[in-house]
C-alpha cells in the first residue's frame, strides 16, 4: 500500500511540474528523480507510466521522457436522442423487454465515497486476497513455455483437471471449460439453455447480477421461495409444472443473500424435479472456498450426484482471491456440453493463457492452502463480530439465519422500516449497505437490507459501521 501511495505522490508532483517544459521537452532522468525524491526505480517507472497513459508524457527506450504535445480540445457533444428511439424500436415485438439495469450489480462494484464503510462490498478486502501469492505466481506463469501463446479452446487441461476435481463425482476434465468468471459463466449457460421470451426459475431472493443477465437476455424470471433449508422443492415442482421452464438457476451452498445451505434430504429430491420436468439446473456454487473455520464438512456440489446430465456447474477462483482474477469453469455432460463451448467460443474465444497459467501456478502452490485457511478464520471472526454488533445496537433487525460460509448477512428490517430510505440515510452517516428490493424478481414479503463483511479492512471497522447504521436508524 505504501508502495501505491507513493507512485501516486510522485506523479502529482510530476504533473505539477510540466508547465516548466515546452512540448517535447525533457524531464530528469530517472535516476535524478530517483535522488530527488528519494523513491525506488520502480516507483519512479509506475509514475511515469501514469503519466504516459494520460498523455502527459511520452517516453522514448534509451533517451528518456519527454512532455507530450498537448491534446486538442474535444469536439462538441452531437446530439444522440435519436438512439433513444433507436434502442427502444425493437422492443415492441420482444416478448420480454431487454432493457438492461446494472443498478444493483454495479452498486457491489463501485468503490463507496472516501470515509464510507463498505458493507455493500462483493469482494473481499485487499488485506485479506492472497497479492503476493497472486503476483508471484503471475511472475511464474509469463516464464512458462509458450505461456503466451494461444490456448486450447476449452481451457488448459491440468486447469481443466482441477476443477473437476474439486467438483467430484463422475465429473472429468473432458467436462469442464475455463471461463472468464462466474458472472460470463453464467450469461453462458443461460443463452445456452433458454431462448428469448422462456421463462427461467430462480430462487426467490437471489443474485441481483443474475436476474439482470436473465432480463438482458429476454428472459422472464420465476420466482421460487428458499428458506432456511435452501429451495422449496414442493414449490419448485409447481413452477416448472405452471410455467413449462425447462432452466433453474440455485445457489446450493451459501446462497446469495440468505446463506442458506440446501438441505441434504433435498439435493436429490431437486434433481429429481429437474429431470421429470426436462428441465436443466444452473448450479452457481460461487463461494465454496469462502467456508468459514466452523462449518465442518460441505456437501460437495449436486454436478458430483448426477449422472443423467441435469446440472450445468458453475465454478470460480474469483471471491476467494480478487475481482480482477476472472477465472471459472462451466462443467456440464451431455450434448449441452457443445453448445456452451460454441457459445462461450463465440463470444469470447478463449480465458487469456497467461491467467489460465497464473491460477495453475496459484492453485498448486503451498500459499494457497495457507490462504484458505486464513480466510476461513478471517471471515468466521468478522461475521461474530457484525452478528453481535447488530444484536447488540439494532436488536429489533431480524437475523433468521447466520451462515457459516460467504461473506454477508441478510437481515429483514422492523416493519414499517423502508428500506431505500434507510440506504440513503446510512450513506449519510458513512456506511454504505444494500438494498434487498433488487433481489426479489416480484413482489418481495418484506424490506431486507444485506450487510458484507468481507469488504471492510477489519473488525473495528464492522463495530463502527454498525454503530453508524443505529446512528442512522434514530428519529
Amino acid at each position: 500500500m505504501q508502495e501505491r501511495s507513493s507512485v501516486g505522490e510522485l506523479a502529482n508532483h510530476l504533473r505539477r511540474e510540466l508547465d516548466r517544459y515546452s512540448p517535447g521537452g525533457k524531464l530528469p532522468s530517472s535516476r535524478a528523480l530517483v535522488e530527488r525524491f528519494r523513491v525506488s526505480p520502480v516507483t519512479v517507472s509506475r509514475a511515469l507510466a501514469q503519466l504516459t497513459a494520460e498523455g502527459l508524457v511520452v517516453t522514448r527506450p534509451g533517451a528518456g521522457a519527454f512532455r507530450a504535445t498537448p491534446r486538442p480540445e474535444a469536439a462538441a457533444t452531437g446530439d444522440t436522442s435519436w438512439q433513444e428511439v433507436a434502442l427502444s424500436a425493437d422492443g415492441a415485438v420482444d416478448v420480454v423487454p431487454r432493457t438492461v439495469d446494472a443498478s444493483a450489480v454495479l452498486a457491489t462494484l463501485a468503490a463507496p465515497p472516501p470515509g464510507v464503510i463498505e458493507f455493500n462490498g462483493g469482494y473481499l478486502h485487499p488485506s485479506l486476497q492472497p497479492e503476493r501469492a497472486m503476483a508471484a505466481a503471475l511472475s511464474r506463469a509469463g516464464r512458462r513455455p509458450g505461456a503466451w501463446g494461444r490456448p486450447p479452446m476449452e481451457g488448459l487441461p491440468e486447469l481443466r483437471e482441477w476443477f473437476a476435481r474439486g467438483i467430484g463425482g463422475a465429473v472429468t476434465a473432458a467436462d469442464v471449460l475455463i471461463s472468464a468468471g462466474g458472472q460470463t459463466a453464467l450469461t453462458t449457460a443461460l443463452r445456452a439453455l433458454a431462448p428469448p421470451g422462456a421463462p427461467v426459475l430462480v430462487e426467490s431472493p437471489t443474485y441481483p447480477g443474475m436476474l439482470a443477465i436473465a432480463r438482458a437476455a429476454g428472459l422472464r424470471p420465476v420466482p421460487v421461495p428458499v428458506d432456511a433449508d435452501g429451495v422449496r422443492p414442493a414449490l419448485l415442482a409447481d413452477a416448472f409444472h405452471a410455467t413449462g421452464a425447462r432452466v433453474f438457476v440455485c445457489q446450493p451452498l451459501f446462497q446469495n443473500p440468505t446463506g442458506a445451505v440446501l438441505a441434504p434430504a433435498r439435493r436429490p429430491e431437486i434433481l429429481r424435479i429437474a429431470r421429470d420436468a426436462g428441465a436443466f439446473v444452473i448450479e452457481d456454487d460461487f463461494v465454496r472456498r469462502l467456508v468459514h473455520e466452523d462449518a465442518g464438512p460441505l456437501p460437495p456440489p449436486l454436478a458430483a450426484d448426477d449422472p443423467d446430465g441435469v446440472v450445468v456447474h458453475v465454478g470460480s477462483l474469483t471471491k476467494a482471491t480478487s475481482p480482477s482474477f476472472r477465472v471459472s469453469a462451466l462443467a456440464a455432460h451431455g450434448p449441452v456440453l457443445e453448445r456452451l463451448r460454441a457459445i462461450q467460443v463465440v463470444d469470447t474465444f478463449f480465458v487469456p493463457r497467461p491467467l489460465q497459467e497464473a491460477a495453475l501456478e496459484l492453485v498448486g502452490s503451498p500459499a494457497w492452502p495457507r490462504h484458505l485457511r486464513a480466510i476461513s478464520a478471517e471471515l468466521k471472526t468478522r461475521r461474530d463480530t457484525m452478528t453481535a454488533a447488530l444484536r447488540l445496537q439494532l436488536p429489533d433487525f431480524s437475523l433468521p439465519h447466520i451462515p457459516s460460509g460467504g461473506y454477508h448477512l441478510w437481515l429483514r428490517l422492523p416493519a414499517g422500516t423502508e428500506e431505500q430510505s434507510l440506504t440513503t440515510a446510512a450513506l449519510r452517516a458513512g456506511v454504505a449497505l444494500t438494498p434487498g428490493r433488487p433481489y426479489f424478481s416480484a413482489e418481495p414479503p418484506a424490506a431486507h437490507i444485506r450487510l458484507s463483511f468481507a469488504a471492510v479492512a477489519g473488525t473495528g471497522e464492522i463495530t463502527e459501521g454498525v454503530r453508524r447504521l443505529r446512528a442512522a436508524c434514530a428519529p
